[in-house]
């Protein structure tokens, strides 16, 4: 929680305060002025909101987390603007545990559920509440609506959110009087936590953090449909992207991430994670998103990428193209492979399945396909496999849940993520892949610089399993045929 006041006052010196420099204003404010600006104001305030969509599923987690513990005080933040340089912050992106638990998107908000004496709990967010007028907060302070657009009310918030809301403001005065266990989800609130610093302990935060991204490991059916669309959204920046690529000069990286970009911010919210935009030798490292090269026809690209939604779900895509439009010989027995081993790993998640096991076959597969080419001498696959030495050309785990984050779940505990068991409603990425580097030695020439991963996003179902991003084409044949027909 950032610490605010009513009222706001202009420096005298224009080049003394970063706010002077940011909203322009020159000098004092007179008083006519200040008079004037109190004055002449419409009541924008809005009675006939709806509650939004995800209002019930929200009420459910609520009550989840408040059955968890009983009798505690619940603290969890939104978080505040992060400085990306000087006096420019980078676009605010809330907690994601703030948003599961209300659905809301603001900055310096902080949900606090107050514990009753038959241990439940009452739901509360803190907010700021609309600018004030009379005091000038609203334009002399350069976070003021005038410059910043209009806030929500408290009353607004309350239509919308369908819980109680009061000024942040409050809340550092509530937190002083509280007494009792509390809990608090560190990391995004400064000033929350120098007001409980006395009060909480790393220990029980730990935990609450460790529950609240467990909560997440099985999505309800408004996270199911929130994914579905982000799936649906992306392969739309697929087709956006297959549409520039140049087959007779090349196209530039950044213009793949720009064309991405372009389909996500008008789909969604943003993209989910930083854009991986690798074209031909770049495809080998795995986070490559520096994104400063060229595809040339004749490459690969490796084209990682994710809407995230409105509502802040991300979709986690992969697709390995041909520049061009067709794989060369030695690129389409490399894709082969690893869409192999792509179907293995999809065919291995299911209700009741270890979730190492789609790891495990992918992994297996791709060792197969290395050992029948001759890479590991006369090794066998058992002894391959069970030394791991296929990773040094498969590298990476073969996926990972997601949700509200791409890496989604992170602080559950081991036993119940990574050596857990599948479950219906769970979403993870099957993502094998192979990459060459340019520079190993150990391989064939023509292997050097490749670099394939295949990646979908998969719905664990009460019988089996669904892709939600099925929609793009994975067999080479398919990714030949839809690139011809995009590019007419």
């Amino acid at each position: 929680m950032t610490e605010r006041t009513a009222e706001s006052q202009v420096p005298e010196d224009l080049e003394s305060e970063r706010g002077s420099r940011k909203n322009g204003l020159l000098g004092k404010v007179s008083d006519e002025l200040a008079e004037n600006m109190k004055r002449g104001w419409a009541d924008t305030e809005r009675h006939d909101l709806k509650t939004i969509p995800q209002a019930a599923y929200t009420a459910r987690r609520r009550a989840r987390l408040s059955a968890r513990f009983p009798g505690e005080l619940l603290v969890i933040p939104s978080g505040n603007p992060k400085v990306r340089s000087n006096d420019t912050d980078y676009p605010f992106r809330p907690s994601s545990d703030y948003v599961y638990l209300t659905g809301d998107q603001s900055q310096d908000a902080v949900l606090v559920l107050e514990p009753g004496q038959d241990g439940t709990h009452r739901a509360i967010a803190y907010m700021l509440p609309r600018s004030d007028r009379e005091s000038g907060e609203f334009w002399q302070d350069y976070h003021g609506e005038l410059w910043d657009g209009r806030r929500n009310s408290l009353a607004e918030n309350e239509q919308l959110l369908g819980l109680p809301c009061r000024d942040v403001r409050t809340l550092t005065g509530r937190l002083a009087e509280a007494t009792g266990p509390i809990r608090l989800l560190r990391g995004y609130d400064a000033g929350v936590e120098a007001a409980l610093h006395d009060k909480v302990t790393a220990e029980r935060d730990g935990e609450f953090h460790v529950f609240l991204s467990e909560m997440r490991l099985v999505k309800d059916e408004f996270e199911i449909a929130d994914l579905r669309f982000a799936c649906e959204a992306t392969t739309r920046g697929f087709e956006d992207v297959v549409r520039v690529l140049g087959t007779d000069e090349p196209t530039l990286e950044r213009r793949i991430e720009g064309t991405f970009f372009l389909r996500a911010r008008i789909e969604g919210n943003d993209v989910g994670y930083a854009s991986i935009c690798a074209a031909g030798e770049h495809a080998t490292t795995l986070h490559w998103v520096r994104n400063d090269g060229a595809a040339r026809p004749g490459d690969l690209l490796l084209l990682d990428a994710g809407v995230e939604t409105n509502n802040l779900y991300t979709a986690d895509v992969t697709r390995t193209l041909p520049v061009s439009g067709r794989f060369t010989p030695i690129q389409r027995k490399v894709y082969e492979a690893v869409f192999a081993a792509q179907e293995a790993g999809i065919a291995a998640v299911k209700p009741g399945a270890a979730y190492r096991d789609f790891h495990d076959a992918a992994q297996r597969t791709l060792a197969e396909h290395l050992v029948s080419w001759g890479l590991f001498g006369d090794r066998s696959v058992d002894e391959v496999f069970a030394l791991g030495l296929q990773r040094r050309w498969t590298l990476a785990g073969t996926g990972h849940m997601i949700g509200l984050d791409v890496h989604d779940c992170a602080k559950a505990r081991t036993e119940l993520y990574v050596d857990g068991t599948l479950e219906p409603g769970m979403v993870l990425t099957v993502e094998p892949g192979m990459y060459f580097q340019s520079d190993d030695l150990t391989v064939p020439e023509e292997y050097r610089g490749i670099g394939v991963r295949i990646e979908d996003d998969i719905l664990v179902t009460a019988d089996g399993n669904e892709n939600l991003s099925a929609d793009l084409p994975r067999t080479a044949d398919e990714v030949e045929a839809w690139m011809a027909r995009l590019r007419g």
